[in-house]
């Protein structure tokens, strides 16, 4: 999952973006509105955490600029304020959630899982597909409840093709899940990811759609 952070104090932000980056997410960071706002229009998030106190375009601003452009990504909203107009306005501008700091790490990565979950229509914390259980919290995977080792990058593949389940991811969506701004990816990378799933899980797991991505099934169990 590929996170944007947008938040001007150097201190917090790089705080954030390694315990988020501990989590298992890929996290872009935009240290003013400005950076924000052009990384919105042109790449793609699962979350934005997002401070309101930015210079050179407020937090409100992007929020009510991403909202009117009809993206539905879920935003944490951050902020110093601690009055309720504050809140109202935050939530009443686009925002999901709501933290006010200082925060707990855990809290936040709490919240943010339940975003997730949440925009991707999945009431459980344990993501259930088939034989196949990922916890996100924990970081594990089952298969016919035996634990199954993946790498943190096959758990990320793995977990944004089940919240997706039943629509197909171009290659290029799965590498923007697994790399930041200023990583090199291998050309290959996904292929490689795809194919020790596909051992580990079961080759029928997931399927190729030549010339556009891969997809898994929707199941009822």
């Amino acid at each position: 999952m590929r996170l944007l952070l947008v938040e001007d104090d150097r201190q917090l932000g790089d705080g954030i973006r390694a315990g988020l980056v501990l989590e298992g997410y890929t996290v872009d960071w935009a240290e003013n509105g400005g950076s924000a706002e052009e990384a919105l229009k042109g790449e793609h998030f699962d979350l934005v955490v997002l401070d309101l106190g930015l210079p050179h375009r407020s937090g409100i601003e992007i929020l009510q600029s991403l909202r009117a452009r009809g993206n539905t990504t879920p935003v944490l909203v951050l902020t110093a304020r601690d009055t309720v107009a504050d809140r109202i306005k935050g939530l009443d501008s686009g925002g999901d959630d709501y933290m006010t700091k200082p925060f707990d790490l855990d809290e936040l990565n709490a919240r943010i899982r339940a975003l997730l979950r949440r925009s991707a229509g999945h009431a459980s914390p344990v993501m259930q597909h088939g034989a196949i259980a990922i916890d996100p919290a924990a970081h594990t995977v089952t298969l016919d409840g035996k634990a199954v080792e993946i790498s943190p990058r096959e758990f990320a593949i793995l977990r944004m093709l089940l919240a997706n389940a039943g629509r197909v991811l171009s290659r290029g969506r799965l590498e923007e899940a697994l790399y930041g701004w200023g990583t090199d990816v291998e050309s290959n990378a996904v292929e490689v990811h795809i194919h020790h799933l596909r051992k580990k899980l079961g080759s029928s797991l997931i399927r190729t759609v030549r010339g556009v991505g891969y997809i898994v099934n929707k199941t009822d169990s």
